[in-house]
């Protein structure tokens, strides 16, 4: 047999329950909502004759939810509340609503902190909270639903949106560039994925392989001291491309040593994303996202 729903009750009979249910009293809800107690007893009733349902237990002073009623008001109270946030979402764009997003130090200082222009204009109403990343271990810490990571795009547990694809090239100070002397022998190497000088010589053709000088845990300290004349940094594009660019670097080699890495903005794949987080993440994909 099929099942015959019950017709929504008319929301001000609704509002007036939820009312009277909270703070015990009709002549309370009434005042609460402009209402005269006549009015609001007036819905209660009309309410539960269409549930054919007593809700409340009436006492000398005020009421008492039945049974049925305690077990009804969560679920009137949450219809509320959804209605509500979903306004507010959806029609008061002006309420500031914040991100927040971890990413590495590299990547924050290199690729987002510059794009912040970008998404002001693009995202007037979004406020970024962004925290910087320095060990692997500070992603298992609580705070944020999405945060950007260096990869091959396999985390566990999390779905992912490539942002780069990594490329390697040799880079260094102008003034160094031109000194071949000074170049041999004196790398400037980034501990973890990207210390791969032997793989570049490789790929290259080149034989031989220069000492290790200089070693730097992130790679933005890294290449800072490749501005400095330090040494030749095995430069990541995209994130030395801004450099290149204002010829605080310059290239040694015409030739680009792809990598499977890059880094790629995830979330747990149980996380369910506010608006403004999908807003943010519509809008960092269209900047940053390039081919797998």
């Amino acid at each position: 047999m099929a099942r015959t729903n019950t017709p929504v009750p008319p929301l001000d009979w609704l509002r007036s329950f939820e009312a009277a249910a909270r703070l015990s009293n009709f002549t309370a809800a009434a005042a609460e909502l402009g209402l005269t107690q006549a009015a609001v007893s007036q819905h209660i009733r009309f309410l539960e004759e269409r549930l054919k349902t007593r809700l409340f237990s009436r006492l000398a002073r005020g009421v008492a939810l039945s049974p049925e009623g305690a077990a009804y008001l969560p679920h009137i109270q949450s219809a509320f509340a959804t209605i509500g946030n979903s306004t507010a979402e959806l029609f008061e764009p002006r309420a500031v609503q914040t991100v927040t997003i971890r990413a590495p130090i590299s990547f924050a200082l290199l690729m987002l902190v510059p794009a912040l222009p970008d998404l002001a204009k693009a995202l007037p109403r979004i406020q970024l909270d962004l925290v910087t990343i320095h060990r692997p271990a500070d992603y298992d810490l609580p705070g944020s639903v999405l945060d950007i990571r260096f990869g091959n795009g396999s985390f566990p547990g999390r779905e992912a949106d490539r942002l780069t694809a990594e490329r390697l090239v040799p880079v260094a100070a102008p003034a160094l560039a031109g000194d071949q002397k000074q170049r041999q022998g004196r790398p400037v190497v980034v501990a973890g994925a990207r210390e791969m000088w032997a793989e570049w010589f490789a790929a290259a053709g080149l034989a031989g392989h220069p000492r290790r000088s200089h070693r730097f845990d992130s790679f933005v300290t890294a290449m800072e001291a490749a501005s400095a004349s330090a040494g030749v940094l095995l430069g990541s594009r995209p994130l030395v491309d801004a450099a290149l660019d204002s010829k605080t670097l310059v290239r040694l080699s015409d030739y680009e040593l792809s990598s499977t890495s890059g880094h790629f903005l995830t979330r747990a794949s149980t996380a369910r994303l506010t608006g403004a987080e999908q807003d943010f993440r519509q809008w960092l994909l269209l900047r940053l996202s390039a081919p797998a």
